[in-house]
């Protein structure tokens, strides 16, 4: 009795990506020879007769989930016969199915490397930080990831979730994984927008305490105005220029704030410009350590406050440092 091999899948139905169907991708006959089922043809609505089949039970129950696939060898009808064969051939319907050569095989699987090779490439166009469980504000990250999709033609929501786990690290990878199995990649790019920043958004206050309050303890001080001017910016990329510039100049020493005309700041770069000619003056500040007459050298605005330097301190060679009194 004559029999092939029927390639089941279950896969999106071409008109409504959410509604899952069983399709028949290929047929191999008992020589190894495979044939490709037109994509118009693969529903496996259209083949009444395997339908009708005890086997197709079976198969139903094995194939649960979308992308699940069975190899199925099947014993031929008379029915079938005249469906899928016409004097040696594999057809469906009278439509005579293409054979599929070996180096079309070989060629999807190169065409598999180069397209994770353009991905790997395209990733490194990509204008943004990683995302992490330490990113500020997921909707304004989200934002700039879908700006860069925009720019680089990413416009499909399948190819949006793809790039989406190269720019995800540490737990987020697990959140990754976890859509995967409850939606598929083939679900709608809204639904994992949504789904990210209910898993990651931070509803509390410490990430705005924090950009506030970063004020500047030692080193350059242009390093601190940048990071500064970053975490507000993450907090909040519409605040207005001129309460970003006064947040970051208020985290500056008085006697460096006191040095910057706050008239002539009219966009973030001049304060940086001043800043930047400031650091040699604070330099010099920092590293005096004694007064004309030998004691150790306290900051003007710290004698004024009831402090004293330390001498333990001092004597480990760490100056700058007070005790209240």
């Amino acid at each position: 009795m004559e029999k092939l091999q029927f390639e089941f899948i279950v896969k999106a139905k071409p008109d409504d990506n959410k509604t899952n169907i069983y399709a028949i991708t290929t047929i191999t006959d008992t020589q190894g020879q495979t044939y490709i089922m037109p994509r118009e043809y693969q529903s496996v609505q259209l083949h009444k007769e395997i339908m009708k089949h005890e086997i197709f039970d079976k198969i139903k129950k094995s194939l649960q989930k979308r992308h699940d696939k069975r190899q199925v060898w099947i014993t031929l009808t008379k029915d079938m016969k005249s469906t899928y064969l016409d004097d040696g051939n594999i057809q469906f319907d009278g439509y005579l199915l293409e054979k599929l050569e070996p180096s079309q095989e070989s060629s999807s699987t190169e065409s598999l490397s180069k397209k994770i090779g353009n991905k790997t490439k395209l990733l490194a166009e990509f204008s943004i930080q990683k995302f992490s469980r330490n990113t500020t504000n997921v909707q304004q990250w989200l934002d700039t990831y879908e700006s860069e999709c925009a720019r680089l033609q990413i416009d499909t929501d399948l190819r949006k979730i793809e790039m989406l786990r190269l720019l995800l690290e540490d737990t987020c990878l697990d959140w990754y994984t976890s859509m995967i199995i409850k939606y598929t990649i083939d679900s709608e790019w809204s639904v994992w927008k949504k789904s990210l920043c209910e898993a990651f958004a931070d509803k509390g206050w410490l990430p705005i305490r924090y950009a506030i309050n970063f004020k500047y303890i030692q080193g350059s001080m242009l390093e601190y105005a940048l990071k500064k001017e970053r975490l507000l910016l993450e907090t909040n990329k519409s605040i207005d220029k001129k309460t970003l510039i006064y947040l970051i100049a208020t985290g500056l020493p008085n006697f460096i704030m006191d040095k910057i005309d706050r008239e002539s700041l009219k966009e973030v770069n001049d304060l940086f410009n001043c800043i930047r000619g400031l650091e040699t003056f604070a330099r010099k500040y920092d590293t005096k350590k004694t007064q004309s007459t030998g004691n150790t050298y306290i900051k003007p605005e710290i004698k004024q406050t009831g402090k004293k330097s330390c001498k333990i301190c001092e004597n480990n060679g760490k100056f700058n440092r007070f005790i209240i009194y």
